[in-house]
C-alpha cells in the first residue's frame, strides 16, 4: 500500500492526465457527475454517489456502429467507430465497480461486443472505499465490500491522506509511472485504515436496508414468484418513465436503429428500457403487452433470470439510485421486501 498527502492530489491528477483522459466526480450546480478533469475542476472524491454511474464510459448512451450506402444491388458498408484512447475513471464506488463484472458477462461473452471490449481494454478503474453510506445504499445485500472495493486500483481517502493499492496489471503499470509521487505506507498506516473500516462497519449496520434478504430468490421459486399477486399490487403506480433503467449501473438493454442522412444510412446503438411499451417490438407485436408484464420482467430479470444463468450473480449492486430517483418511490427494495414477506 502507498500513500499520498491530499494536498498533492492535483499533482497526481495532472500526471495521470499527461497520457490519458482522466474522469472524476465533479460538482456542478449542486449535482455530482463524472466529468473530464482539468486544473481547477471542482472534483469531489469525498462525495458518495454520482447521479449516473460510470457505465456510460464503457457502454455509451448512443454509439455509432456503421454507415452504409445502397447503390442498386450494391451495399457499401463503412465502419464508423471512433478510436478509443486510454482513459482513467477515478473515484468509482464499489457498487459501480462491481456492476462492470455484470456488464462483462453480457458484452464479453460470445458474440463479443467489440465496441465494449475496446473501451474495457483502454479504460482503467480507480475505486474509492466508502467509510459512510447513503441511507438508500444496500450493496451489502449483494456481498459487495464497500470498504475494500475492486477495480484496477483501490484507494482510501482520509482528511489528509490518500492510500493507494494496485489490484491488477493495468493498475500496477499505472502505479509504476506514478511511484515518484507516493510514499510507502507502513504498518501504522494499515492499522489506521483498519480502524476506520471497523468504525464504518458500525455505520453500515445501522442503515435502513441492512436486513434486506434475498433468500426467497432461488431458481426453484421461479414460477411461484412469477405468478405472485405482489405484481398486481405494485405495478399500477409505475409511470413507465424509464428513470430506473437509465440511472441503473447494471441495466444493459439497447436498441439498434438506422438514421437516414440523405446520402447514407447511419446505424447506431442506443440505450433502451424494458419499461417501455415498444421494447422488443417485433413484426407481430410486443411479447409483453401490459405494464404489469413489463414491470415484472424488470425485477424477475435482476433477481431470478440473470443469477440463474450467471452463477448466482444478481443484476443489482445495491447502489440505491433507483430508491433516490423514482418519482413515485417504487424500487427494487420494495419489490424484494414484498416478495419476501
Amino acid at each position: 500500500m502507498l500513500k499520498l498527502a491530499v494536498n498533492k492530489l492535483n499533482e497526481l491528477f495532472s500526471l495521470i492526465n499527461t497520457d490519458r483522459e482522466l474522469y472524476l466526480p465533479l460538482e456542478k450546480d449542486g449535482s455530482l457527475q463524472f466529468g473530464s478533469w482539468s486544473p481547477g475542476a471542482a472534483e469531489r472524491l469525498d462525495k458518495l454517489l454520482t447521479v449516473k454511474s460510470p457505465k456510460e464510459f464503457f457502454f455509451p448512451h448512443v454509439e455509432d456502429i456503421a454507415s452504409f450506402k445502397v447503390n442498386k444491388n450494391e451495399i457499401n458498408i463503412k465502419d464508423t467507430r471512433r478510436s478509443i484512447t486510454p482513459f482513467v475513471v477515478f473515484g468509482v464506488r464499489a457498487c459501480d465497480a462491481n456492476s462492470l463484472e455484470l456488464l462483462d458477462r453480457v458484452f464479453l461473452n460470445e458474440p463479443v461486443d467489440t465496441f465494449y471490449e475496446e473501451r474495457r481494454r483502454n479504460g482503467l478503474i480507480i475505486t474509492s472505499a466508502c467509510f459512510e453510506q447513503e441511507e438508500t445504499c444496500f450493496c451489502t445485500a449483494f456481498n459487495i465490500n464497500a470498504l475494500n472495493p475492486a477495480g484496477d486500483v483501490a484507494t482510501w481517502l482520509f482528511e489528509d491522506i490518500l492510500y493507494w493499492k494496485a489490484l491488477s496489471d493495468k493498475g500496477r503499470e499505472l502505479t509504476e509511472k506514478l511511484k515518484g509521487l507516493f510514499e510507502q505506507a507502513g504498518s501504522q498506516d494499515e492499522k489506521t485504515v483498519e480502524e476506520r473500516q471497523t468504525k464504518a462497519k458500525k455505520i453500515f449496520n445501522s442503515l435502513p436496508f441492512r436486513d434486506l434478504s434475498l433468500e426467497v430468490f432461488t431458481p426453484d421459486k421461479l414460477m411461484e414468484i412469477f405468478n405472485s399477486s405482489v405484481w398486481e399490487d405494485m405495478y399500477s403506480a409505475c409511470l413507465s418513465c424509464g428513470t430506473c433503467t437509465f440511472i441503473c449501473p447494471t441495466c444493459h438493454c439497447y436498441d439498434i436503429q438506422d438514421f437516414n442522412k440523405g446520402n447514407e444510412i447511419q446505424r447506431f446503438k442506443c440505450w433502451d428500457s424494458c419499461m417501455y411499451s415498444d421494447f422488443t417490438l417485433m413484426a407481430h407485436g410486443n411479447p409483453r403487452t401490459s405494464q404489469l408484464e413489463r414491470f415484472r420482467q424488470r425485477y424477475m430479470h435482476k433477481l431470478i433470470y440473470f443469477p440463474e444463468n450467471n452463477e448466482g450473480l444478481y443484476a443489482c449492486v445495491g447502489c440505491g439510485r433507483c430508491v433516490q430517483k423514482c418519482p413515485i418511490s417504487m424500487n427494487i427494495v420494495k419489490v424484494i421486501k414484498a416478495l419476501g414477506d
